[in-house]
């Protein structure tokens, strides 16, 4: 006979069945430690996951004049520069010119358009997996703009891009520098003008 429960549900008096004793009986799934599903807990062994070390800037915060053609064109149009990296960094997910429009949108409208271009150098350490150096991003970028962008700029150059021609056209640099296994060509027999 049911026994009626003005609360709505019933309690169970008995303590639910142990995990692999009764569940066989249960379900009629068997649980053994054969089963290729079933992994006990207290025989596996965990093993540490090494972190991996960030690496130092490939040059210094202040090495501005390495690149003169970079300085001069960070120190006179900043956008363009910050363009060219956001583009990399992005993987072309959005182009030079979008971001460097918004970068003078941002610097016009409050004249700090290192609160854009800071997010960008820290997406570029995760990236690269480079030291926080010589202090955090956002101060980097908010104290030293524009030497924070002709750093970044060299570390891509670095890296082996050439920023003038974008993510796109770096990608299409890199498939024709890599050999590609030799096709024979077919000749087609018996055709007659």
């Amino acid at each position: 006979m049911a026994s009626f429960n003005p609360s709505g549900y019933e309690k169970f008096s008995a303590p639910p069945p142990e995990f692999g004793k009764e569940a066989a009986a249960t379900t009629g799934i068997p649980l053994s430690s054969s089963n290729p599903y079933y992994t006990d807990s207290s025989q596996t062994t965990v093993t540490p996951v090494k972190p991996k070390t960030r690496v130092p800037w490939s040059s210094g915060l202040c090495d501005c004049f390495s690149d003169w053609r970079n300085c001069c064109m960070t120190c006179w149009c900043p956008c363009v520069t910050f363009g060219q990296i956001a583009e990399i960094v992005d993987k072309g997910s959005s182009s030079c010119g979008v971001n460097g429009a918004l970068y003078t949108l941002i610097a016009c409208v409050t004249g700090c358009a290192c609160c854009y271009s800071c997010f960008y150098r820290s997406k570029m350490r995760q990236q690269y997996m480079l030291k926080k150096h010589p202090c955090g991003d956002c101060l980097v970028h908010c104290f030293c703009e524009y030497c924070a962008l002709c750093q970044e700029y060299r570390e891509l150059k670095t890296r082996g891009y050439d920023l003038s021609i974008g993510w796109h056209g770096n990608m299409e640099k890199q498939s024709r520098e890599v050999p590609m296994t030799a096709i024979p060509p077919t000749v087609e027999g018996g055709m007659s003008r």
